[in-house]
């Protein structure tokens, strides 16, 4: 049995709890609340805090336009409508006065007075040429006047060129022409008057001159550049570096066709350089086995090399 003493001890403890349960519950609702509004008032100190570090709407519209500025700034950003660095050009062909070689100067003679034989016109698409522009993009005046001379390949052979460029190509970036082709056996084909514009070359420079006539493309040597390209041979219808060369016909034709620029337009020999110079992209290596050489001794009969 349990004492009575103890039962009423009991009884008391109890009375004493209830009369202070609601404060016990109150003091602890009370605690809580107290933490509760104390995290919140970290936090907000928190975020002022970090707020201070924190760039206000206008810093960040400001750091925008400094990043343009910066982009701007940076030469690989700027968008190609100045022209580049200039790349010297060294021409193989060598000052040269004299008669030298009469067998080749007959040879030359002889074909230079009977064209019908060995140089024809034809056609090609009028979307793959046009007119040299006195203006650039944005209006400034050109120099539209030829006095660089590019050389170049076909790649393949002469029928698939001339019927590349008699196809339209209404897209200025698939436009392309040479004012002249020579195939292997020596015939000449003209494609584009020597006074219009040929597309034969892309993003593209001489001694450091371009011109941006799209403001949409890059700019190329186009507009004051005549293009001309040699057929190249079955071997050569690869990416390899070489392939057997071109032959003593085309070399003649080619030689004959120059002297004509040359005289007309009032070029140096200098003024003539390749496909693979001008190239800004460096993706061209035309035309690939040249031999400067066999140009220099037939423009040097026709007493093209012999200039001050």
């Amino acid at each position: 049995m349990v004492s009575l003493p103890l039962i009423q001890r009991l009884a008391e403890a109890t009375r004493c709890w209830r009369q202070r349960r609601s404060v016990v519950v109150l003091a602890v609702l009370s605690g809580s609340f107290l933490l509760v509004l104390a995290g919140w008032t970290f936090a907000d100190r928190r975020l002022d805090a970090e707020a201070g570090d924190q760039p206000s709407l206008l810093d960040l519209l400001e750091r925008v336009r400094q990043r343009s500025r910066n982009r701007t700034d940076d030469p690989s950003s700027i968008p190609a409508t100045r022209a580049p660095r200039s790349r010297s050009w060294t021409s193989p062909l060598a000052h040269q006065c004299g008669e030298g070689n009469p067998a080749v100067l007959q040879r030359l003679e002889s074909l230079r007075s009977r064209p019908s034989t060995w140089r024809r016109t034809v056609a090609i698409h009028p979307t793959n040429f046009g007119e040299r522009l006195l203006r650039d993009a944005k209006g400034r005046p050109l120099d539209a006047s030829p006095r660089v001379v590019v050389l170049h390949e076909t790649v393949y052979g002469m029928t698939s060129a001339i019927n590349t460029f008699q196809t339209p190509h209404p897209r200025d970036e698939d436009q392309v022409s040479y004012h002249t082709l020579i195939g292997l056996d020596g015939q000449v084909v003209d494609l584009v008057n020597p006074l219009k514009r040929a597309y034969g070359a892309g993003f593209s420079a001489f001694l450091g001159e371009w011109a941006v006539t799209n403001g949409a493309l890059k700019g190329s040597v186009n507009n004051f550049a005549l293009h001309l390209s040699l057929e190249t041979p079955e071997d050569g219808e690869n990416m390899q570096p070489r392939h057997s060369g071109y032959t003593p016909r085309q070399y003649d034709s080619l030689a004959l066709v120059l002297s004509e620029w040359l005289k007309s337009f009032d070029l140096p020999a200098a003024a003539i350089t390749t496909h693979r110079h001008v190239d800004l992209g460096g993706e061209r290596s035309d035309p690939r086995s040249f031999d400067w050489s066999e140009l220099q001794q037939r423009l040097a009969v026709l007493g093209d090399l012999c200039v001050g």
